[in-house]
Parts: structure tokens; C-alpha cells; sequence
């Protein structure tokens, strides 16, 4: 009810804008694939063009606080609750858009690994002579994650030698290239990019999802513009899109 209310008061806010804006869009690299997919649709209702950047939370998060200008950020609900304590977004504009679970990957046309069980998980990385996955130290949430979960299932110091960390940016493209002979990333990551086959989602035990909201930067000078993608990147258009990309509406 509260995200209907938000979404409402968005709307009503949006209301009435006037004239062409440039919205900067600082998006984690995971929504990045929903924004430019609506962004056509969204320049030609509105006139307004968009900028879109993105990184990880981490180096959002970072950014952001050292100063870079934005109008509209994408990110955890958490790093978006830390921004707005700072002053850095708008209290109470925070619209939770979408979540997405972590898949496994392989290069299109190779054997895919068994992964429907733990143990059958476990086994499958044992055996590969290489497993990408982002660098926790990147502050990307599914890398984030799967060092924990490594350690948790006791298999994190034999994937040390065989692990391809990747610095933010896609897993999916080192694995198309043959860099890596599984990926693990968000699918929504992996599900737009050429060359990789979707092998399928973490087992439900060892699932994480990761929920992204939008929040208004506290400086932008295109406020209404602003607010108006936020409700559209909230709306029933998105739907479709988030389904197509490997993402599920929020809860």
C-alpha cells in the first residue's frame, strides 16, 4: 500500500511538467538493462532525454557521496536509505521498483553443469577449471553474496585458485569470450548478453534476492522530470520488461 501511495503521489507530482529535461540516471549494473529498454518509450512521451551510467551499489554509493551530480539513482533500498540520512537524495521519495535472483551461466554452446540440488551445485564448481563471478571488494551484491556462500557450504578455498574476479561490468561477456567456464551473476545480467546460455537459478535453498528501489537526488534541478521516470520505471509498462530481462516486479 505504501508503494501504491508513492507511486500515486509521483504521479500527481509529475503532473503538468513543462519543457525538455536531461535526466542523469546512476543505476546498479543489474536495472541498467530496464532502464535503456524503456528509455525510447519514455523519451518520446515526455520529451525528456536520459543519461544513463551505472556501477555497482558499491561504487554508486561512493560516487555519489564524493560529490557526482545525478537526478535519479537506482539501488539497494539500504544504500538509499544511507544516501538520503546524508542529504544526498530526498526523504520519502524511495520507490521500490523490482528484484532479481543470482543464475548460473555457461558460453553458448557448451555443456551446461547440474545445479538443481546444493550438493549438485557444489559438485558442478568443484569441477570446473574456472567460476567468474563479480569481486566482493567491488561492492556488487551478487559477489557480495556468493564469498559468503562459498564459505558457508565450506568449499571457498578450493574455488580461490580457479575464481575469476570481475572489477563491476558484466561476468557474462568474460564468459562469451571463454575467459570463465561457469558465470555466476544476476540474471538479469546474463539473460540480455550474447554468447552465454542461462543454465538456470541458484536452488531455492541458496537463493538471494536482491531488491532495487529509485530514489531522487536532493540537488537535481529537473525534479519533476525526475519523479516522472521514477513512476514510469515503477509502472505497469515496466512489467513486461522486467519479465524479458530476467527480473520480477517487486513484492
Amino acid at each position: 500500500m505504501r508503494r501504491l501511495l508513492l507511486i500515486a503521489s509521483l504521479l500527481a507530482l509529475s503532473a503538468g511538467t513543462a519543457g525538455a529535461a536531461e535526466i542523469k540516471v546512476l543505476t546498479a549494473g543489474a536495472y541498467k538493462q530496464i532502464v535503456l529498454a524503456l528509455q525510447p518509450d519514455f523519451e518520446k512521451r515526455t520529451g525528456h532525454t536520459l543519461i544513463v551510467d551505472n556501477g555497482t551499489v558499491g561504487q554508486l554509493t561512493k560516487r555519489i557521496e564524493e560529490g557526482e551530480a545525478f537526478d535519479v539513482v537506482i539501488a539497494s533500498p539500504g544504500a538509499l536509505d544511507g544516501l538520503a540520512k546524508k542529504g544526498k537524495i530526498v526523504p520519502g521519495i524511495r520507490v521500490v521498483l523490482a528484484r532479481v535472483g543470482v543464475g548460473v551461466m555457461v558460453r553458448e554452446g557448451a555443456p551446461k553443469p547440474d545445479i538443481p540440488t546444493v550438493e549438485a551445485f557444489k559438485k558442478s564448481l568443484l569441477a570446473a577449471k574456472s567460476v567468474a563471478y563479480i569481486d566482493p571488494a567491488s561492492g556488487g551484491s551478487s559477489g557480495i553474496y556468493l564469498a559468503g556462500l562459498f564459505e558457508k557450504l565450506g568449499i571457498a578455498d578450493q574455488l580461490k585458485p580457479k575464481a575469476k574476479l570481475i572489477f563491476g561490468g558484466l561476468v557474462a561477456e568474460h564468459v562469451a569470450k571463454g575467459e570463465a567456464e561457469i558465470g555466476i551473476h544476476q540474471m538479469s545480467e546474463i539473460v540480455p548478453v550474447k554468447g552465454v546460455t542461462l543454465v538456470g537459478a541458484l536452488p531455492a535453498e541458496i537463493q538471494n534476492f536482491t531488491t532495487y528501489a529509485g530514489g531522487l537526488g536532493a540537488a537535481t534541478g529537473v525534479a519533476e522530470p525526475a519523479k516522472d521516470l521514477i513512476r514510469t520505471l515503477a509502472g505497469p509498462a515496466a512489467a513486461p520488461v522486467l519479465k524479458s530481462k530476467g527480473m520480477a516486479p517487486a513484492l
